[in-house]
């Protein structure tokens, strides 16, 4: 069972992966066999990502991009084709959520700054890279949601629009690319120990109060979003599409 895991010949692309959720993963498919292009916005981030996976240097490829701006995309993809061949794995991970408070409050630049990372980058990276999926007998997307998009989070209105939306666009074109060997499916972390969601956890009361809300009782940590990826990403998830896996420590329910 263990070679159904294995992403031995997979050719990643990770955003947002120079750290949090996205360098474990990053990580993780590394160490299953997978190769790795990382970008992120800033090269010291870049660099600094390298340097904790320099372990895996012969396998990995970090570089700056925007996921904002298009033509970053599509050096990216560029890039990462060139240096290991077609990208048959994309992982969607960079987000960002700068507003916090009601949505009635939130300034139009909040708006667009969210919804460029969170649904739009996602949207214009998908098609490029299923694209070139398309022409190499497949492959698979993985879109990091959260379960924001499922429920209404509060005094992050916009953050759950954009989460909420990247699920719809997970359904729609796993539905559309799926006769063309494409599987796209998404996870949706609930709290996770990352920067991004510092401002949930960072204080010893609200994090008590966050881990109140999960059956099991604490926050998660990146590492926990590791296997999901992986599952979503190797042949052992061949016959999933679509679907929704939620990695958050029961706070759903």
């Amino acid at each position: 069972m263990y070679s159904t895991f294995s992403l031995a010949g997979h050719n990643a692309i990770i955003t947002g992966g120079t750290r949090g959720i996205g360098l474990a993963i990053a990580g993780g498919f590394l160490e299953a066999g997978a190769t790795v292009t990382l970008c992120s916005r800033k090269q010291e981030n870049v660099d600094q990502a390298l340097a904790e996976l320099k372990s895996h240097a012969g396998q990995l490829l970090g570089i700056t991009a925007h996921v904002g701006l298009a033509e970053d995309l599509k050096n990216l993809v560029n890039t990462a084709s060139e240096k290991f061949g077609p990208v048959n794995v994309l992982v969607n991970n960079a987000g960002t959520n700068p507003y916090y408070g009601p949505i009635i409050d939130a300034e139009e630049w909040a708006w667009d700054k969210t919804m460029a990372v969170n649904l739009k980058a996602p949207y214009i990276l998908s098609q490029i890279v299923a694209r070139q999926m398309i022409e190499n007998d497949g492959g698979s997307i993985v879109n990091i949601a959260s379960i924001a998009g499922l429920s209404a989070a509060l005094g992050q209105g916009i953050y759950s629009v954009t989460k909420a939306g990247l699920i719809m666009l997970t359904r729609v074109m796993a539905k559309e690319l799926g006769n063309n060997g494409v599987r796209v499916n998404c996870i949706c972390p609930g709290v996770i120990k990352t920067r991004l969601s510092e401002a949930l956890w960072a204080e010893p009361e609200v994090e008590k109060a966050v881990a109140a809300k999960k059956a099991l009782g604490r926050v998660g940590t990146t590492d926990e979003l590791v296997g999901a990826a992986i599952y979503l990403a190797s042949p052992a998830s061949s016959f999933t599409t679509g679907a929704m896996l939620q990695v958050d420590g029961g706070m759903v329910i």
